[in-house]
């Protein structure tokens, strides 16, 4: 299928298209009608809605102007057109957060917390810590999903919050959706229990071809066929719930002592036992008046970099923020679908780590030298149940992949339709090819950092340095994310917002966003952090590096090639044939 666009012209003032239908009537209507009391009219809408409520007194074209446009000057119901149209349901939207969300941090991860805070119970309390904070999180990104109900979660929130320099925010968020939006642990996860499986030896390229497939594999189902890849993508999604939840179940027949565990209450009769002795613990600082400033340091560096990792393993919360262009009645979507699946994801998680450690001594989870859920089930079910579960982690990984790449597509997607400069012109990028369905092409620049991260690096000390790299930058822009929320409450209080976070979990959130920032350059007492021999404070420095690419491409494109070269940047919008309206620009002689 070519390529067709038809230039048009923007009405200066906005009114419902002529030519909306179904669920783009409906989702328009949601989103921007209101009655002539200022009421909520056919459904919750954003601040859009308040240019037709203050039409009277003069603001109808301020509203319009900061806004119903995107720094492309595309409106609400242009960025919505195109692909399959609102598809997506409750159903789906859930999944797609638990999908997210359950990937396979909860089979690997409570080990590694474990080894970092060197008790049980501050291992169950930094989970539910993690828990509290993706709830506060969440709520946050409520607000703002349901004031801006589109594609592109963050980027969003960043371009109506921070609008000048204009673009500036659209280009930092795309150095880090595109250079650290890969999905290369999960394809690698898949690779490896795969391989175990099987019973063949995990050769170096052995390992990486079967990632590769993974990747082309979900990048070719949702490009070429979206139907069956969400179908699979929920399957998926539902069968990770009922292995978490049989892990649940037979951890609770564990503590009723029906099995051979001898003892399976250990772990929680001195739960706190071993906090205050491991030279990185944090629970000293609570009991222990002298105590040396370096070990406060180290364990608060420690601390972060475990409360990443818990905060890697619950992330996904977001996932219905990137699509919300392809759901229906958004704003009731992500008000239900949000909680609903990050409180899923809760519970199952806490009650598996209940069950690990009802199975397993503290001791034998630390130095068995195998996740905490293959220890597991080994010490329940015997061996080849332990095999059984590479099978289910592998399952569990490339569910995660499909959700992942999914999402990640529509958000390089939105980036595109803004006029960013791309190599062969952002309107390729920008469209559904060749489907007219969904976007092949953001699953390609997707594909492409994934292939060279699965590829190029030595993979003992690269990946867990990556999983680092990416939780930082994110960090940064929860950071300007939830400043923006607080900025608006205090400088647009008439925003028409269907739900409203309670400001102390938003300034609990901000607080928790900047300890994060902070506590990874505190020298850990151990020296080295967790990724030898690279700089423990490495992974905070590349991060930012990356989002500094992003100022420094800015700078360029909009400021110093413009300056020198003496051309004027020009939006033109257009209109492809799957219906895709994007923004590109063209060079005009500066006047």
């Amino acid at each position: 299928m070519g390529f067709s666009f038809s230039s048009f012209r923007r009405n200066s003032r906005q009114t419902e298209p002529e030519n909306l239908e179904g669920p783009n009537r409906a989702a328009y209507a949601s989103s921007h009608l209101s009655d002539s009391d200022g009421h909520q009219g056919v459904g919750e809408k954003g601040p859009v809605a308040e240019k037709f409520v203050h039409d009277a007194d003069g603001e109808k074209d301020t509203i319009i102007e900061e806004f119903d446009k995107s720094p492309g000057d595309l409106t609400f119901e242009e960025d919505a057109k195109g692909g399959m149209g609102r598809h997506l349901g409750l159903t789906t939207c859930t999944l797609l957060i638990v999908g997210k969300i359950i990937g396979t941090g909860i089979f690997s991860t409570p080990s590694s917390i474990l080894g970092s805070v060197g008790s049980v119970g501050a291992s169950m309390m930094l989970w539910v810590l993690g828990f509290v904070l993706s709830f506060c999180g969440l709520f946050v990104w409520l607000e703002l999903g349901t004031i801006w109900p589109q594609s592109g979660g963050e980027k969003v929130y960043l371009e109506r919050i921070y609008q000048r320099p204009k673009y500036l925010a659209t280009i930092i968020f795309a150095s880090n959706a595109i250079f650290l939006g890969f999905t290369a642990s999960g394809c690698i996860v898949f690779a490896s229990n795969i391989l175990v499986a099987a019973g063949h030896e995990a050769g170096r390229w052995t390992e990486r071809g079967i990632a590769l497939g993974v990747i082309a594999f979900a990048t070719l189902i949702h490009g070429l066929t979206p139907r069956a890849g969400i179908y699979l993508m929920n399957a998926l999604s539902v069968f990770k719930i009922f292995i978490v939840l049989f892990v649940a179940i037979t951890g609770f027949v564990v503590l009723s002592g029906k099995t051979h565990i001898k003892d399976p209450h250990a772990n929680f009769r001195d739960a706190f036992a071993g906090s205050s002795h491991k030279p990185n613990d944090v629970s000293p600082l609570f009991f222990h008046r002298s105590i040396d400033m370096r070990c406060i340091d180290g364990r608060a560096s420690q601390y972060a970099t475990a409360t990443f990792k818990v905060l890697f393993a619950y992330a996904g919360w977001s996932n219905v923020n990137y699509v919300l262009n392809e759901v229906r009645d958004p704003i009731r979507t992500l008000k239900i679908a949000g909680p609903l699946g990050l409180a899923i994801c809760a519970l199952l998680y806490l009650l598996a780590n209940v069950a690990y450690f009802a199975a397993s001594s503290k001791h034998d989870i630390l130095k068995s030298g195998v996740t905490v859920a293959s220890l597991f089930f080994r010490n329940v079910f015997g061996e080849q149940a332990q095999k059984a579960l590479t099978v289910f982690v592998a399952l569990s990984a490339l569910g995660n992949v499909l959700t992942v790449t999914f999402a990640q597509a529509r958000v390089n997607q939105e980036l595109a339709k803004e006029g960013i400069p791309l190599p062969f012109g952002n309107r390729l990028w920008a469209s559904n090819w060749p489907t007219g369905k969904s976007p092949l092409p953001g699953l390609i620049i997707h594909l492409i950092p994934s292939v060279i991260v699965i590829i190029a690096p030595p993979p003992s000390v690269a990946y867990p340095f990556i999983l680092d790299v990416e939780g930082y930058p994110a960090q940064i822009i929860n950071l300007f994310v939830v400043s923006g929320l607080l900025y608006l409450r205090a400088t647009k209080p008439s925003l028409r917002r269907p739900f409203k976070v309670w400001l102390p979990f938003a300034f609990f959130y901000l607080a928790a966003a900047c300890f994060l920032l902070i506590a990874p350059f505190l020298r850990p007492s151990n020296r080295v952090g967790d990724t030898p021999p690279l700089p423990y404070w490495l992974y905070c420095i590349v991060g930012i590096a990356v989002m500094i690419v992003g100022v420094l491409y800015w700078f360029g494109w909009r400021v110093l090639f413009p300056r020198v070269l003496g051309y004027e940047l020009v939006p033109v919008k257009t209109e492809l044939q799957d219906g895709t309206f994007v923004t590109s620009f063209e060079r005009s002689k500066a006047q």
